[in-house]
């Protein structure tokens, strides 16, 4: 496999949103996804990136053992056998978020980077599991056991998060210390019904400030993926989003229509911004060991 010199070279990314509605079949959102996954290929997209879990609506906003039955194997099962074939016929690099069967009663929330040639290349599971209301992740999630991980693609090295890791700086930092040039964060989040203006207002503000903050302390890019559509208790927000390394969005779709953003990212402004904020040279590593604690108590 070719290997992308450090920040350098260009890659073009091609994130899909769109709505998974309650009562969608797999075979039909399948065909969404590879419909809208066409459509950015054609536009020039070498890496495409799904929203979480694609491939059915948010089951997680209620506690139903028989939801667990959505699980699937990697790399076999019938969703990731679909992308790898789906990889496969456009040539493209693609990561795709899944619900995981590991064995039974153990589920992962589970993102699978796939090269073109159709091979999983490496798989994360998400760290960081919710457990608020109409988000009963812990429920149906194990919390994941692989480590950070940073697959090396044939244009980009790929960090790869999920959702609610996305709220934490440790994860960020820790994927962008392995090598990560773009953190990718597979992601539903949505309002609920009974929200105030001002407070939708304020958690979508705060959701992309993150985005922001991750991507100029670490000097990446980042690209966030949300879903859009109502579904039960919940509207999401869509926003898919890619920052540069100094924080800057530079693409954005709607909040409520289906979206195949297609974002070049220069791989050489990493290097650029590193040099002019130099945060991970300039980074105390002697005196960080209370970060291992839940609380520092005096």
């Amino acid at each position: 496999m070719a290997q992308s010199p450090h920040s350098s070279g260009t890659v073009t990314l091609g994130l899909l949103q769109h709505a998974s509605p309650v009562g969608a079949s797999k075979a039909e959102m399948l065909e969404r996804v590879a419909v809208l996954a066409r459509e950015a290929v054609a536009k020039g997209a070498q890496v495409i990136a799904t929203q979480e879990l694609f491939v059915s609506h948010y089951f997680c906003q209620q506690e139903d053992p028989a939801l667990m039955d959505l699980a699937e194997a990697i790399p076999d099962g019938a969703t990731c056998t679909f992308m790898r074939s789906l990889a496969r016929e456009l040539k493209v690099e693609i990561t795709a978020s899944l619900y995981e069967r590991r064995s039974a009663g153990v589920y992962h929330n589970t993102s699978v980077y796939i090269s073109a040639a159709g091979d999983v290349m490496g798989r994360y599971r998400k760290m960081h599991i919710p457990d608020d209301p109409r988000f009963s992740e812990k429920f149906y999630f194990t919390p994941g056991d692989l480590d950070w991980q940073v697959v090396q693609g044939v244009h980009a090295k790929a960090g790869m998060l999920v959702c609610w890791d996305q709220w934490y700086p440790e994860a960020a930092r820790l994927t962008a210390l392995k090598g990560a040039e773009i953190l990718f964060y597979p992601t539903a989040i949505g309002w609920y019904h009974g929200e105030t203006e001002t407070d939708m207002r304020n958690q979508r503000e705060a959701w992309i400030t993150m985005h922001r903050a991750h991507a100029i302390a670490n000097g990446v890019y980042v690209a966030a993926i949300n879903r859009i559509g109502d579904e039960k208790d919940l509207k999401f927000w869509g926003t898919s989003i890619v920052c540069d390394p100094s924080g800057q969005v530079i693409a954005e779709a709607p909040i409520d229509q289906p979206a195949v953003l297609i974002v070049p990212c220069d791989l050489s402004k990493i290097e650029q911004q590193r040099r002019g904020w130099p945060f991970l040279r300039d980074r105390r590593i002697d005196a960080y060991g209370g970060i291992t604690r839940r609380m520092i108590d005096e």
